[in-house]
């Protein structure tokens, strides 16, 4: 919720911002500069900062903008570009992600990994993808996101698919996933749309329980269903970064680096900032 609290709080840590508010402060930097990669000890010397490349993927991330049109500040836009594609597949995005999700969890006085979560999908436009479908319960042409959450929002798992595939379909990597990365997640919560035989096979298999938190037909009006509401909170932090309001993304590795971008930058501003 926002308070004057929050709202101090935010302030506080917007002076401690080089030039943006998605710039990194020196505490939050030197939480992940360790995991940047090191110099070659052969060739030509490296000329870039990547503490400079992280803070231009950010402001593309939480602005909304192009790659083209990336503030000077940041130089240029293809070595941001390219520079953000080598660490994608070294997987540093997510690694960040998930160290600061597990410190998080025990700042909390809890577990690092999760017993729990929530499953769930989002639909969004994806006017540039290279495929996209149709989703016909939502009307949208574009991708959708099938994502796992823990009982408190943290985002643990996501798989991007065309929007035609259905939630039970897409969770089923989601699944699979959630068993090699998080190994003691045992109980999952979802709706009505994941009620399907061979879903709860595979859940069954790779042993899960699946909890259907289903909706009063005769319920009127709005009313906040139990665990359901918390991964709807998290899509709602997701598209606070507006670059991920669309999927503006060609490829899907592109896509799944920006919300991983997204999700571990808050997780690293709130550990950093208690």
């Amino acid at each position: 919720m926002w308070t004057e609290a929050s709202r101090g709080r935010i302030s506080k840590i917007e002076r401690k911002t080089k030039r943006y508010p998605s710039d990194l402060t020196d505490e939050e930097w030197g939480r992940i500069a360790p995991l940047m990669p090191r110099p070659g000890r052969r060739g030509r010397p490296r000329e870039v900062d990547l503490r400079e490349v992280i803070n231009a993927v950010r402001y593309l991330v939480r602005s909304g903008c192009g790659w083209r049109m990336l503030p000077i500040h940041f130089g240029a836009w293809q070595t941001a570009y390219g520079w953000f594609r080598e660490l994608s597949r070294r997987f540093l995005f997510q690694t960040i992600h998930d160290i600061e999700l597990m410190l998080d969890r025990e700042q909390q006085g809890r577990e690092q990994s999760p017993s729990a979560a929530v499953i769930d999908s989002q639909s969004v436009k994806a006017p540039s993808a290279d495929e996209r479908g149709f989703d016909a319960a939502k009307k949208i042409v574009g991708r959708k996101r099938h994502i796992a959450v823990d009982t408190d929002g943290r985002l643990l798992m996501v798989n991007l698919t065309s929007a035609d595939i259905s939630d039970s379909a897409g969770a089923q990597t989601i699944l699979d996933g959630i068993r090699k990365r998080w190994p003691w997640v045992k109980h999952l919560f979802a709706d009505g749309a994941y009620d399907r035989l061979k879903l709860m096979e595979k859940a069954s298999y790779l042993d899960f329980v699946v909890e259907v938190v289903r909706r009063c037909d005769t319920q009127k009006g709005f009313k906040v269903l139990p665990r359901r509401w918390v991964v709807e909170r998290t899509f709602g932090w997701m598209i606070r970064w507006r670059r991920l309001v669309r999927d503006y993304e060609k490829r899907i590795d592109v896509s799944h680096a920006m919300i991983l971008v997204a999700m571990g930058g808050n997780l690293l501003r709130r550990n950093a900032h208690p």
